[in-house]
């Protein structure tokens, strides 16, 4: 099969698609069509070992779709290639419109994340817990997966086309529970099928129509939505499965009560438009606030349930990577990763239909894959790209700006080890500077630290962690020093904390 690979670097995520001719001249080292054809190997490795029929790979970047590619068919039988207007269904990846119009109710006071969800749903008043110290369940306790329902795939996805008729007599009946709310993480897609309820009943329109008007259009995300039917029928990925060796067309299921867990279909058009909306909330700066919802309610979805997992990356030797965390924020998997951060990732997986998504909001930037077959997650090709893009520089972690008072701190830090002495420091320390270390003292251990450097190279700047901290690192004759420079939370502010730790060469 031929890949069709499209650049878009010099182009917003609204603008047209452009021509051959247009993308002609050669990318740029950070632009990741540099490494195509190394992106390229990942993706037709995996697609081949998975019995992928298509499947388009993305990369937002800078607030655009700067790079997508495209493999195989979006129909076996009329054979259609994919291309970035094919539209596939998301499956899971679809909580994450859920959880942010949960948000936005939260933001124009409709809810409030602790309310308890029988306020909104009233179906679940007479549900008997599993004891009788049971918390009832919160809309924060829907959005975390922490409302003591079971694991419920593959069954959730089957109800996709369940009639709300149906879903209310379910609910009114009661449902069984594992264990007590609020106990543990446990994947349900029950419990975001009754926040798309919570919505509907809101909003008192169907809750598609509140994530069409409410978040797609405003996004320009005109070609996506809930009603697969109504969508072009060329435009449209057919689901498959494998099995017997050969590719099963699954049926396409209808819109229904189950929706708000994982209907949604988009193009990689439009769906890089809502990664480039969130990666917009990174980082927390001043100006104007005029997105869809407010950047620091974007930034909420990453705050989990605290029920925190070991890690280890969905990639080639993930498991022989170093070990992270994973809680589940607002329709997001909240990972901690060791080398990227903060990572906000999830995967879709639906009859006919496997996706990937992952979002480094330190490096400001995202990356996504959709396909056509049945549970055929893309993750661990995702997590290659990024780190084949990550290694070649074309993937970046944004810097920190240094504050003044930062600045001014180090320069004096400067300023102690040339001296020897903590002179430059004087009436600029917090109170336990001085008890925890003397001025004698200091010029001690500044006098031995030298000796055991040599003569360092003091120039290099502070990297800073914060606007109040950060570390620097100096190339010296015998080793290196790394240190760092802590202020204190004071008026005017002062030092606390300064380090020179040598470290010998190998």
């Amino acid at each position: 099969m031929q890949f069709t690979t499209l650049l878009l670097a010099a182009l917003a995520i609204t603008a047209p698609l452009p021509s051959l001719a247009q993308t002609a001249q050669p990318p740029a080292a950070t632009d990741p069509a540099a490494f195509d054809s190394e992106i390229d190997a990942i993706l037709k490795g995996w697609m081949a070992e998975n019995h992928i029929p298509g499947m388009v790979f993305g990369v937002v970047k800078d607030g655009r779709l700067a790079y997508v590619k495209t493999e195989g068919v979006q129909d076996i039988t009329a054979k259609r290639p994919v291309t970035p207007d094919t539209l596939f269904r998301i499956a899971s990846m679809t909580k994450a419109f859920t959880a942010m119009s949960i948000l936005k109710l939260r933001d124009e006071g409709r809810l409030a994340l602790d309310d308890p969800a029988d306020r909104y749903v009233p179906e679940m008043r007479g549900w008997t817990y599993p004891t009788t110290d049971s918390p009832r369940i919160t809309i924060r306790d829907l959005l975390t997966h922490s409302a003591g329902f079971v694991t419920d795939d593959p069954w959730g996805d089957r109800q996709t086309v369940l009639p709300q008729t149906a879903f209310t007599a379910m609910l009114r009946a009661g449902i069984p529970f594992t264990r007590a709310p609020e106990m543990r993480y446990e994947y349900a897609n029950l419990g975001y099928a009754i926040l798309g309820r919570v919505i509907a009943n809101i909003t008192k329109a169907p809750y598609r129509t509140f994530v069409e008007t409410r978040l797609l259009a405003p996004l320009g995300m005109s070609a996506s939505g809930f009603d697969v039917f109504a969508h072009p029928k060329d435009k449209r990925a057919v689901g498959y499965r494998w099995e017997n060796e050969a590719w099963a067309e699954e049926p396409t299921m209808k819109d229904g009560a189950f929706n708000s867990m994982g209907g949604l279909e988009v193009s990689a058009t439009d769906y890089a438009k809502w990664l480039a909306f969130i990666v917009s909330a990174w980082p927390p700066r001043d100006g104007a606030d005029t997105g869809l919802v407010k950047r620091a309610t974007v930034r909420q979805i990453m705050r989990g349930a605290n029920n925190s997992a070991v890690f280890h990356r969905p990639a080639t030797g993930g498991d022989k990577q170093c070990p992270g965390a994973a809680a589940y924020g607002m329709g997001w998997r909240v990972l901690t990763d060791c080398d990227y951060g903060t990572v906000l990732a999830h995967s879709g997986g639906y009859p006919g239909y496997g996706s990937h998504v992952m979002v480094l909001p330190e490096y400001g930037a995202a990356l996504f894959a959709l396909t056509n077959r049945t549970y055929a997650g893309p993750s661990k090709a995702v997590w290659d790209v990024a780190a084949l893009l990550t290694a070649k520089g074309a993937l970046a972690k944004q810097v920190e700006p240094v504050s003044a008072d930062l600045a001014s701190f180090y320069t004096a830090a400067q300023t102690v080890w040339s001296a020897g002495t903590i002179d430059a420091l004087q009436g600029r320390v917090a109170m336990n500077f001085p008890m925890d270390r003397t001025v004698a003292n200091w010029a001690k251990v500044l006098a031995e630290t030298k000796a055991k450097s040599g003569a360092c190279e003091t120039a290099a700047p502070i990297m800073a962690e914060g606007a109040m901290s950060g570390t620097f690192a100096w190339k010296c004759e015998k080793g290196s020093i790394k240190g760092t420079v802590l202020l204190a939370p004071t008026k005017p502010i002062t030092l606390q904390s300064l380090e020179f730790a040598f470290e010998g060469k190998d």
